[in-house]
């Protein structure tokens, strides 16, 4: 049986994607939180925080998909399973990850109930945890043998 191949061209631009948004959170979340609330800042990090988050998990989906067995049909298991194969530290799977998965699942289905204090809080304190994610990529991608993948 042929072992699919982890895309690095794929997994790159989305990883590239990922970064950019991550940097224009960061710097709305330099914004003081009256302005934030009061102009485009809270709309904007919403659209910015969802792609980010869209992107995390296109590229677990991605890699895992390349793993028999691996595959997940929920973003609260795609984040367990990135965990349970080693491909990121288990621990952070199953707390930061899953958390990321229910943010991006409150963005696109309770949209209405999210608020600028809560999306000020995740640029204050959560945007390390994408950090954490691109260089556990970053590290599939460069030594992709010690997970069992290969890349091309």
């Amino acid at each position: 049986m042929t072992q699919l191949v982890v895309e690095k061209d794929i997994v790159l631009k989305r990883l590239n994607g990922i970064q950019q948004e991550v940097a224009e959170l960061t710097a709305l979340g330099e914004i003081p939180f009256e302005e934030f609330q009061k102009q485009k800042g809270f709309e904007l990090s919403q659209y910015h925080l969802h792609r980010a988050l869209e992107g995390v998990f296109n590229i677990i989906a991605h890699i895992l998909s390349r793993i028999p067995g691996a595959q997940a049909t929920k973003y609260s298991e795609l984040a367990q399973n990135f965990g349970k194969h080693r491909l990121i530290d288990l621990e952070f799977s199953q707390t930061k990850l899953i958390q990321m998965a229910k943010y991006r699942n409150r963005l696109v289905h309770f949209y209405a109930e999210v608020t600028p204090k809560e999306i000020y809080a995740i640029l204050q304190h959560d945007l390390d945890d994408f950090d954490v994610f691109l260089s556990a990529v970053k590290n599939i991608l460069e030594y992709p043998e010690k997970y069992g993948l290969r890349v091309e």
